[in-house]
């Protein structure tokens, strides 16, 4: 399927998203795709294509405006933007209304969903008070500096997470449940045992990192899951 790349503003900074319609020209539910922190990588696009064949129009939005070509680089990008929420939360935002631009996309029905550092992404949407029916996170860091007010999250949430993931802590999910508990939120948390982190991108056990690989079962398993959520909130496609 062909994407369509689209270019947009936030804050002075141009960011380039890719577009997947798999409306057949009618009006359907979008879907806006965060990537990970290596940003825009084969991975969020073939997300917002697989998306796409199942009905929905994706978005697979550029969180950074740049390309990443080091750790290093990934780490200071993701660094500065955990320290700045409201710019975080704002690209996320105009990505969002870029999605619910396009001509097919009912925009009453706009989900959310990100891996890894896009699951944060998606996450402080939600925490933003954005109007949308769902985020979904996979593999999400789930820490923020200004925890969700209470009534703030509009939408459902779920989570997706490894047991074994090195970077997620039982203490870091403990501390999520709490925050989610105190808004008042609409929450579920899937947690896959033995599963590490990035589960569900194919390219990361070429990166060697402990903890880190690929789960074709987690990845199916936790796709069926959010498909089961987008059938509850956003209704069917077309």
């Amino acid at each position: 399927m062909d994407m369509q790349a689209i270019t947009y503003e936030f804050g002075g900074k141009s960011f380039t998203g890719y577009l997947a319609d798999g409306s057949r020209g009618k009006p359907t539910a979008g879907v806006l795709v965060a990537h990970e922190g290596g940003g825009m990588t084969g991975h969020p696009r073939q997300r917002a294509q697989m998306l796409a064949e199942l009905g929905y129009v994706a978005f697979a939005m550029d969180t950074f405006g740049y390309p990443i070509e080091s750790r290093e680089q990934a780490m200071a990008t993701i660094t500065g933007l955990m320290g700045d929420l409201p710019t975080l939360q704002g690209r996320a935002r105009t990505a969002l209304e870029v999605l619910r631009a396009q001509p097919n996309v009912d925009a009453a029905r706009t989900a959310a969903i990100g891996f890894c550092f896009g699951g944060t992404t998606v996450l402080e949407l939600a925490r933003s008070g954005a109007d949308v029916p769902c985020v979904i996170g996979f593999h999400s860091g789930l820490g923020t500096s200004t925890p969700a007010a209470k009534g703030a999250i509009k939408g459902k949430v779920m989570v997706c997470l490894g047991s074994e993931d090195p970077i997620i802590s039982a203490a870091d999910r403990e501390a999520f449940v709490g925050e989610m508990s105190a808004a008042g939120a609409d929450w579920q948390m899937m947690l896959l045992g033995g599963v590490g982190h990035s589960f569900t991108n194919r390219e990361v056990d070429a990166m060697g990192l402990p903890g880190f690989r690929y789960d074709e079962t987690a990845d199916h398993r936790t796709w069926r899951a959010m498909r089961g959520l987008f059938d509850e909130t956003l209704g069917p496609v077309g």
